[in-house]
């Protein structure tokens, strides 16, 4: 009987992250439409996404607790939970940073707008590492985990692209100079969202091999 309510339980935990993904990958997708046509109207669709994303992380953490404190869970089930509780955090954190780029846009009116779509294309390879960390995680699919790391570097290599293009242009033209720090901060943000599915993502490896990921800064 236990079992059976645990791994009801348990099932209601990777619908609950598969819920907190999804509203992780609209409030992206909101920015990144955002950022394209300059739409401040679509950014504001991002702050109650995020506010939605807060609540969901309240509510698997105490889902997660539940599971630890009154089904003493075997070793596999006891790193699904433990991985459950990393990704709500780095999930969180990719709420918030959806929030800092809608909040943004407003500013960006009336700016040259030849580097959104770029700075919108690593938002996009952001969201699919979001979606794959996360699918990643309810299929237990290793290898899909693995790819997302590896991703990491495309994104990396897009925020160094899109960063020298725009130092050259406060360089060339520093009256824009307001304008292409604002899509610098843009570019962090989504850099650092890379990071945080990249952590999601060690967090599935952990939780199907029991090896820990690797110490960082984030």
């Amino acid at each position: 009987m236990m079992r059976s309510e645990f791994e009801g339980q348990l099932k209601q935990l990777h619908e609950q992250l598969e819920n907190m993904g999804g509203l992780c990958q609209e409030a992206m997708d909101w920015a990144v439409r955002a950022l394209t046509e300059g739409d401040k109207t679509l950014a504001a669709k991002v702050p109650p996404l995020d506010a939605r994303i807060d609540q969901l992380e309240r509510d698997i953490e105490a889902l997660c607790l539940k599971l630890l404190l009154k089904q003493q869970p075997v070793a596999r089930d006891l790193r699904q939970v433990s991985a459950a509780l990393k990704m709500i955090t780095d999930m969180e954190r990719i709420g918030d940073q959806c929030r800092e780029i809608a909040e943004i846009i407003p500013f960006l009116a009336g700016c040259d707008r030849s580097g959104c779509q770029q700075v919108a294309d690593m938002g996009r390879a952001a969201i699919a590492m979001v979606n794959g960390g996360v699918n990643a995680f309810i299929r237990g699919d290793l290898a899909l985990a693995r790819q997302v790391i590896a991703m990491d570097d495309g994104v990396d290599n897009y925020f160094s692209q899109i960063k020298a293009d725009l130092i050259g242009r406060i360089a060339a033209h520093p009256e824009a100079g307001e304008c292409a720090l604002d899509l610098l901060m843009i570019a962090k943000y989504f850099e650092r969202i890379g990071d945080h599915a990249s952590n999601i993502a060690e967090w599935v490896d952990f939780s199907l091999t029991g090896d820990l990921p690797p110490e960082d800064g984030e």
